[in-house]
């Protein structure tokens, strides 16, 4: 006819196997192997009388730079190949064909051959009357192949690989022993190298300076087996100098590991997603090298659009100079650092320092909401090398930015012992913004009524009233040894988690300084960033006073706390232990008396618009200058501050209004969650309440 139908068989075109000239003899009842796709056909495996069982690879088509397996639908006779090796085929044309096999030889009892069973892969049946062929015989996909002996086996076959998924594959027995494909075991291989493991020299000296592996401390985070790490076969960016093989065994991750997992998923499955970036400082001193910045951008990129948690493991030295393999000069467009500052404000960033952490590391430590170190850490913005280099004298590392100095000035919000303490604080911080816990206790409630001296002048800890009023092992303060007048705290009130803003008579009889003032505007903003209910304990005398106070600058920072507290959105609850004097007591309400959403005083609660004394000499200077003997005006003075007492007592307050209620102390925490309660949960965040959080 001239013309090439499709599924046509072997008499339409010349038998290669017969020296490629046109068929002749057609054997009745012949079926064709098609190709299942067009392509090429690049092996044939078997040659004209070669038996081959039903499923037996034999022939492979080549299209797309893939390879199709041309399976045998039924077991028989290679009566004649079609296509040689080199032909190009259309979808569904024969590539050979085969005559059933007689019963009881090749692929006769093939199981599925029976009666009524389709063939597959498209061939034609075997037509009424075939030798050794039921009507409609075919072979399902589990039949063998053609075995290693079997005819033809050897004639240019193509074999998939183990493991391969083909038509008519045979999948091993339970009792087969699996064979791993060559891919799989190479990317085992290559994973292998990124364990600890794979380096224990690095991780003998890392262990012998009392520091657990970066993965360790991951490993510690996060819940069992949630890590999904990001560019973990990343490599230093060194091949210019150094061969890919010694990169990937000592540059494993390229000194980052970056990840999402879940934190706290036990007790809040929901909110339990958590991404991680821990510098490892065995792999070149935990430094920022061209490849780890852009793992780093890749994260922050998706925190960013998932909005979790990160925590940050800040070990390491800062940028890397002995990077090659870049066209960088400068480094100075690196985005990681206005990438993880867009991160403030939006999702909770939690520092941890161990060990040395100098510059960029450094530097991105400082951008969290809170930082935790360990004893034996050193933070600084530039490590020995740039001190040095900058003429400042040979400093040693430990030296550079101890604990007990970034303590002491705020860099650092909470000091630990070592890593396992740090991880165990971060994951209890974590969970203050996870949500609330079902199961709580608290202590007796009577024991508030006595918490507090008798005597209005004697000085007392308000810690011990905080442990009393929160759930009991709740309390997380943050920065306890700045500004100790000034109690910054995390805790839970009947599961429900608050901030706690307390004053604390033992350091300056609770009279709020700069450092004080600068402390709480910046937790109030904490707080309302996260929609943390504030809760208020006053007792406080008012802001401190005197030349040196405002050498502090003083006035900047009191009015810190108006403008933080105005600025807040999250319910505040105002509870006066004892005294609430002068614009510093306005300050620890947010600005006013009546600005929380529940104010109320102790029964021992005095208030008053400055200081009594104070108020007493300055209202009634004429009438003590009136009086000559010394100690008839001393008598007076008393009387007058008595008065003043009197009408400043927290039941007198409430008479005019000026607070909502007058306490039993043992109330408290019902009206603490009373109030909080009755706002009602926040409104579902649709991006930052605020720029950014303040990071001082």
């Amino acid at each position: 006819m001239g013309e090439h139908q499709h599924g046509r068989t072997g008499t339409e075109k010349g038998d290669a196997g017969d020296g490629g000239g046109p068929a002749s003899g057609e054997e009745p009842g012949a079926v064709a192997v098609p190709s299942s796709v067009t392509g090429t056909v690049s092996a044939v495996a078997v040659a004209p009388g070669d038996e081959v069982e039903a499923g037996a690879r034999v022939a492979t088509v080549e299209s797309m730079k893939m390879e199709y397996p041309v399976i045998a639908p039924i077991g028989g006779r290679v009566h004649q190949v079609v296509a040689a090796p080199g032909t190009a085929v259309s979808s569904g044309d024969a590539v050979l064909t085969l005559v059933a096999a007689a019963s009881g030889s090749a692929g006769a009892g093939s199981p599925g051959a029976g009666p009524g069973a389709s063939v597959p892969g498209g061939a034609s049946p075997a037509g009424a009357g075939s030798p050794g062929a039921d009507r409609g015989a075919s072979v399902p996909a589990g039949a063998s192949p053609a075995g290693a002996g079997s005819p033809g086996a050897d004639r240019g076959a193509s074999v998939p690989g183990p493991g391969a998924s083909v038509p008519g594959d045979v999948r091993p027995t339970a009792a087969a022993v699996p064979v791993v494909r060559r891919e799989l075991a190479e990317l085992r291989s290559r994973r292998a190298l990124l364990e600890d493991a794979a380096r224990p020299e690095a991780m003998a000296r890392h262990r012998a300076v009392g520091h657990r592996s970066a993965r360790e401390n991951v490993a510690d985070l996060l819940d069992p087996g949630s890590l999904e790490e990001y560019g973990g076969f990343a490599v230093a960016a060194q091949r210019a100098r150094r061969s890919l093989d010694d990169l990937q065994r000592t540059t494993p991750a390229d000194g980052l590991i970056a990840g999402f997992g879940r934190v706290n998923g036990d007790r809040y499955p929901d909110t339990a997603d958590c991404a991680v970036l821990a510098y490892d400082y065995t792999v070149l001193a935990g430094t920022q090298g061209q490849i780890n910045h852009r793992k780093t951008d890749r994260l922050l990129e998706l925190v960013a659009r998932t909005r979790v948690p990160l925590v940050l493991f800040a070990e390491g030295g800062g940028g890397r100079p002995g990077d090659t393999d870049t066209t960088t000069v400068t480094g100075l467009d690196t985005m990681a650092f206005a990438l993880f500052a867009r991160l403030s404000g939006l999702v909770p960033l939690v520092g941890i320092a161990a060990g040395r952490c100098f510059a960029g590391n450094a530097a991105l430590l400082g951008c969290c909401d809170v930082v935790i170190a360990t004893a034996d850490a050193s933070i600084g913005m530039g490590g020995p090398a740039m001190i040095e280099g900058g003429g400042l004298g040979v400093v040693a590392p430990e030296d550079v930015g101890p604990i007990a100095v970034q303590v002491a000035n705020g860099v650092v919000d909470m000091a630990v012992a070592d890593e396992a303490e740090a991880v165990a604080v971060a994951r209890r911080y974590l969970g203050y913004f996870q949500g609330a816990d079902a199961d709580w206790s608290c202590a007796d409630q009577d024991r508030l009524r006595d918490v507090l001296p008798e005597r209005r002048a004697e000085v007392h800890d308000v810690r011990r009233v905080l442990a009393l009023v929160a759930d009991e092992g709740s309390v997380l303060e943050l920065r306890p040894l700045v500004a100790p007048g000034m109690v910054t705290a995390l805790a839970r009130v009947e599961g429900r988690a608050v901030g706690v803003l307390a004053n604390n008579p033992i350091h300056l009889s609770g009279a709020i300084d700069a450092a004080g003032a600068s402390k709480a505007a910046r937790f109030m903003a904490l707080c309302d960033t996260f929609d943390l209910p504030i809760v208020s304990l006053v007792d406080t005398p008012g802001f401190m006073v005197g030349p040196e106070a405002e050498a502090t600058g003083l006035v900047r920072q009191a009015s810190r706390m108006f403008v933080a507290g105005a600025g807040t959105t999250v319910p505040w609850c105002c509870v006066v232990l004892r005294k609430a004097y002068g614009l510093g007591a306005q300050a620890m309400a947010g600005g006013s008396l009546h600005a929380p959403l529940r104010t109320v005083a102790w029964a021992g609660g005095e208030l008053g618009g400055m200081g009594l004394e104070g108020a007493v000499r300055l209202g009634f200077r004429r009438e003590l200058q009136a009086v000559a003997d010394p100690g008839e005006r001393q008598a007076l003075f008393d009387r007058l501050v008595a008065i003043a007492y009197e009408r400043g007592k927290a039941v007198e307050v409430a008479s005019v209004f000026e607070i909502d209620d007058v306490i039993d102390p043992a109330d408290t925490r019902r009206v603490i969650t009373d109030a909080i309660r009755s706002a009602g949960p926040p409104p579902p965040r649709t991006g930052r309440k605020r720029p950014g959080l303040d990071t001082w």
